[in-house]
């Protein structure tokens, strides 16, 4: 199908960003999309009710479904904007052989919109924490100071020894979290892990994790944990004071994406001496039965449960080693994805953490807002810590995640729990 393309002027497009029944798209990469600055521009962000579909995702095979999952009708008017007219173009011409046949695009975005201070742009909060392979391979060779780069796994040497970004150094879980409850370990021992990698209160960290395509096949023990690995100890060092944390938006997949290689050569971390503050220094991020008992009583709390549907209604433990089925009783649904190992309802299909509006967006559907205090849990805190930096990244100011989860929950045996679908 043929489709007619028109470019539109910047007084029309204030028109359409107005009009519920127009769709508005940016076809930049998701880190422009977010608030980097690519190409220089003074101002970053997006065109305020934007959906973002990034060009270079019409490479994957599986793209028509990222245009499904954003919502996108056939017979609904778009207009495309971004860096380029060449690019918008492309995006027009592939949409249109998807069958939409009112597709506009927009040349104005850096020399009329971005240039005029009056014309509004929206960014996640603290997108800077949210890195991308450029910035990551500029910092490495020594632009903006140094930093300590974590390669994340659980209990799995080979996945770092198989291939990881240079200079990158190896982070298993288990030297932050205890393996016989999953939950943080002690002051003194997250002192001790962060120290021997090096890593100070004001010491720059970036987080990442290998990703492989979602199956709904539950991983052998010691299985590369990837994503949700990073996001965990992004939580913990956050709780324990680390005052620069960030991630790598989408792990090493984006890395290599981009063209850089890996390399099988260890880095050994050289030990800092002292961690420079107390630990925890943001104790009121973790929380524990007592305080998510007084969250789901609150009328500004809630407790989240980041879980699949079948966990919450109690079909499924999510564990072979979690013998109880159900829910906690007052908290409602986050929904992770399709089962306790995947995370697909916050993840595109390049293994980025997907577009925060449209995270906010669903949040605000089941009552998980802002102006409350949020507790997201899971069954052992990963699920839970990957949607808290959702919102840490947002810049929501009461976060917490119950670090117990499900599995110390039910192990408790004074605790309720429900099943069935709520009422």
């Amino acid at each position: 199908m043929s489709t007619a393309t028109t470019a539109i002027s910047t007084a029309a497009l204030v028109e359409r960003l107005a009009d519920p029944a127009h769709t508005v798209i940016d076809v930049r990469p998701l880190a422009a999309f977010n608030g980097w600055p690519l190409v220089g521009e003074e101002r970053g962000g997006h065109l305020p009710g934007a959906l973002s579909l990034p060009l270079q995702w019409t490479r994957y095979v599986d793209w028509v479904e990222a245009v499904e999952t954003k919502g996108l009708e056939t017979g609904r008017p778009v207009t495309l904007y971004g860096y380029t007219g060449e690019d918008t173009r492309s995006m027009a011409g592939k949409l249109g052989r998807l069958g939409f046949d009112q597709v506009d695009v927009y040349d104005g975005f850096l020399d009329e919109w971005v240039a005029d201070p009056e014309l509004p742009l929206q960014r996640l909060e603290r997108y800077r924490q949210l890195v991308h392979p450029a910035w990551l391979k500029e910092r490495l060779e020594g632009e903006g100071g140094p930093l300590v780069l974590c390669h994340a796994h659980f209990d799995n040497p080979g996945d770092y020894e198989k291939g990881h970004i240079p200079g990158a150094v190896a982070l298993d879980t288990n030297t932050l979290e205890s393996p016989e409850d999953w939950n943080r370990r002690s002051p003194d021992e997250l002192e001790a892990a962060l120290l021997a990698l090096g890593i100070r209160h004001d010491t720059a960290v970036v987080l990442y994790g290998r990703y492989s395509h979602p199956t709904h096949e539950q991983p052998e023990p010691g299985q590369s944990a990837g994503h949700l690995a990073a996001m965990r100890c992004a939580l913990l060092m956050l709780y324990a004071g680390v005052e620069d944390v960030r991630v790598l938006n989408g792990g090493i997949h984006s890395w290599e994406e981009a063209g850089h290689a890996l390399s099988s050569e260890a880095t050994r971390p050289a030990s800092a001496r002292d961690f420079g503050r107390t630990i925890p220094a943001h104790p009121e991020f973790v929380v524990d039965a007592p305080d998510a008992r007084r969250l789901i009583a609150a009328a500004d709390g809630e407790l989240v449960s980041v879980r699949s549907w079948r966990e919450f209604i109690g079909e499924v433990s999510g564990y072979h080693y979690v013998a109880k089925k159900g829910r906690i009783p007052g908290a409602i649904f986050g929904n992770c994805g399709s089962d306790a190992y995947h995370m697909e309802n916050y993840r595109n299909l390049d293994h980025t953490m997907r577009a925060f509006p449209e995270v906010a967006a669903l949040w605000a559907e089941a009552g998980i807002t802002p102006d409350k205090h949020i507790a997201f849990y899971c069954g052992t805190g990963w699920r839970a810590s990957e949607a808290f930096m959702n919102a840490y990244l947002m810049g929501w100011p009461r976060i917490s995640i119950y670090d117990e989860g499900w599995y110390g929950w039910s192990s408790d045996p004074a605790n309720p729990i429900e099943t069935g679908v709520p009422g």
